[in-house]
C-alpha cells in the first residue's frame, strides 16, 4: 500500500489540519516550564547571561525546527518523526533508544505538571508543600489516571480539548509580561544584570540555564510525532516553525522583566510557580492568583499533549516491529491503548519517586531534558547524512543543530547522563521482545557494542547513586 492509500483510506479523525497541528505544537510547549522560569534563571545567572542563554536557546532550537521541517518534507515515509530519523539513520537499536528515551522524558514531564499543580495549591493548602509530600502524591495520582480515562475516549476528543486549552493558558503569560513591563524597575534591572555572587562567571550562568530552556522548548518536534496524521505532510514542518516562533517571544520575555520587579537573590528562593509570586510582589494578592489560575489550565493543557505524543512513538515504534506487539494495538478512535497505559505507569512510578528527591521540580525538569537530548542528537545527525545531497542551507541548519545539542550533552553534566543510562539500560528489554516475536538474532556485533556501554553506564550510574557521588 502507497502512503497515499494510506491515508485516503484513514478515518477522518486522524487528519489533523496545519491550524491543529500548531497549536498541539504550542500547546506541548506551553507548560510547566514557562511559569517556572524566573526562580530557576535566578538561581543561576543575571540578565546578561539570561540574555545570552536566550540568543543561544533560541537560535539552537530554530535550527532544530529547521531541521524537522526539511525531514518532514524529504522523507515523508517516516513517521513519527524524532523516532524514525534515528532509525533510519543509525540502526534499528538506536533507534529503538531514540523511540523509548523520547518516551520516557514525556513520562517524566508530565510528572513536573502534577508536581508544579500542587505546589500552587499548596500556597493554601500546606499538607501539599511544594508538590512532594505524600498527600500530594496520592491526589496527582488521582488526576493522572482521570486522563488516562479521557484520553482513551479518543484522540479526536482529546485533540478538541488541548485546542480549546492552549489559546486559555497563554492569556496570563501575555497578561504577566504586560504587567511587569509597566511596573518595572530600572535600578532593580540594572542590579540583576551581571548576577549575584553565587551565580559564577558568565559562561557557567549561561550554561547553568541550558537544560532549563530545552525543557521549555520540548514540543517543537511535536507536529513530526503526529506526522502520520497530518492531513498534508508539509503542514508538518509549516506548524513546527509557527509553533516554535509563537512561543519563543513569551518565555524569554518571561525570564527578562522579572528581572526588573525583584532581586534575583529574592527570586532564587521563591516557592514554585515562582512567575506568580514575583507577580504578587508586584501587583498584590490577586496577581499570584490570577497566574496560578492560568497555571493548572496551561499544565493539564500541557499535560494531554504529552501524554498523546508519548503513547504516539510507543505505538508507531511497535507498528515498525521495534517495540513489542502489544504496543502496536489500538481501540476505538485509533487509540493506542496499551501504548497509553505504559505511558501512565511510568508516570505513576516517576510520581513516587519524587517522594525521594531533594527538589522533586528542578530533578524531574533537567531528566526530562537529559532523556531528549540523545532522541534530538540523532535526529540532527540523520538530517547531516542526508543534507549533504540537497541545498547547502540544509547542511548548515543541520550542523548547527548537531553542535548545539552535543553542547546541551556537555551542559546536563554527568549526573543526568549517568540517571539516563540507568533508565536507558533496562528498556533493552522490550527491544528483546520484539526480536524474540520476530524470530531474529537479537543483537548485531556493533548492537552489542552499544548495549555494552548502556548496561556499564546504567552499573556507573547505580554505584554513584549508592556512593552518594551523585543524588537525586
Amino acid at each position: 500500500m502507497t502512503q497515499a492509500d494510506a491515508e485516503a483510506k484513514a478515518p477522518p479523525a486522524a487528519k489533523l489540519t496545519l491550524l491543529t497541528l500548531t497549536t498541539m505544537v504550542v500547546g506541548s510547549m506551553v507548560g510547566a516550564g514557562v511559569f517556572s522560569l524566573p526562580r530557576r534563571f535566578a538561581q543561576e545567572t543575571g540578565v546578561a547571561g539570561a540574555l545570552i542563554a536566550w540568543a543561544v536557546a533560541g537560535t539552537g532550537m530554530l535550527m532544530l525546527a529547521f531541521v524537522f521541517q526539511r525531514l518532514a518534507i524529504r522523507r515523508p515515509d517516516l513517521d513519527a518523526g524524532v523516532y524514525a530519523y534515528a532509525k533510519a539513520g543509525f540502526g534499528e537499536y538506536l533507534g529503538f533508544f531514540s523511540a523509548f528515551g523520547y518516551w520516557a522524558s514525556a513520562c517524566v514531564g508530565n510528572v513536573t505538571y502534577w508536581v508544579l499543580i500542587m505546589s500552587t495549591i499548596g500556597a493554601i493548602a500546606p499538607a501539599l508543600g511544594e508538590g512532594d509530600t505524600v498527600l500530594a502524591v496520592v491526589l496527582s495520582s488521582v488526576g493522572l489516571w482521570a486522563f488516562f480515562f479521557l484520553i482513551r475516549r479518543g484522540v479526536k476528543e482529546a485533540a478538541a480539548i488541548n485546542r480549546i486549552v492552549t489559546v486559555a493558558k497563554v492569556v496570563p503569560i501575555l497578561v504577566f509580561v504586560i504587567l511587569a513591563l509597566f511596573y518595572l524597575k530600572p535600578d532593580v534591572f540594572a542590579e540583576n544584570w551581571g548576577g549575584a555572587d553565587y551565580a559564577g562567571s558568565l559562561f557557567q550562568q549561561v550554561k547553568g540555564t541550558m537544560l532549563a530552556t530545552v525543557f521549555v522548548f520540548l514540543g517543537v518536534e511535536g507536529a513530526s510525532v503526529y506526522s502520520r496524521h497530518a492531513k498534508r505532510r508539509e503542514d508538518v514542518g509549516r506548524a513546527t516553525i509557527l509553533g516554535f516562533l509563537s512561543v519563543f517571544a513569551i518565555f524569554a520575555s518571561v525570564t527578562i522583566v522579572s528581572y526588573g520587579l525583584m532581586p534575583m537573590s529574592e527570586i532564587a528562593e521563591l516557592r514554585q510557580p515562582s512567575m506568580a509570586e514575583v507577580l504578587e510582589h508586584a501587583v498584590g494578592n490577586w496577581g499570584q492568583v490570577f497566574v496560578s489560575v492560568g497555571l493548572i489550565v496551561s499544565v493539564l493543557g500541557a499535560y494531554l499533549a504529552w501524554t498523546l505524543m508519548a503513547a504516539e512513538v510507543l505505538f508507531v515504534a511497535a507498528k515498525d516491529e521495534d517495540m513489542p506487539r502489544f504496543l502496536g494495538r489500538s481501540i476505538g478512535d485509533d487509540v493506542p491503548a496499551p501504548a497509553l497505559m505504559m505511558t501512565t505507569l511510568l508516570t505513576q512510578v516517576v510520581l513516587v519517586v519524587t517522594l525521594f528527591s531533594d527538589d522533586a521540580f528542578n530533578f524531574a525538569l533537567d531528566l526530562t531534558s537529559a532523556l531528549t537530548l540523545i532522541p534530538f542528537l540523532l535526529a540532527a545527525g540523520f538530517a547531516v547524512k542526508i543534507a549533504r545531497a540537497g541545498p547547502g542551507s540544509d547542511l548548515v541548519f543541520a550542523a548547527l543543530a548537531t553542535v548545539y545539542t552535543a553542547f546541551l550533552l556537555y551542559a546536563a553534566g554527568l549526573k543526568y547522563l549517568l540517571v539516563s543510562f540507568i533508565i536507558y539500560a533496562p528498556a533493552t528489554i522490550l527491544f528483546v521482545m520484539a526480536r524474540r516475536e520476530q524470530g531474529r538474532q537479537l543483537f548485531s556485533p556493533r548492537e552489542l557494542v552499544i548495549l555494552a556501554v548502556s548496561i556499564a553506564g546504567a552499573i556507573l550510574g547505580i554505584v554513584a547513586l549508592a556512593l552518594g557521588w551523585i543524588s537525586l
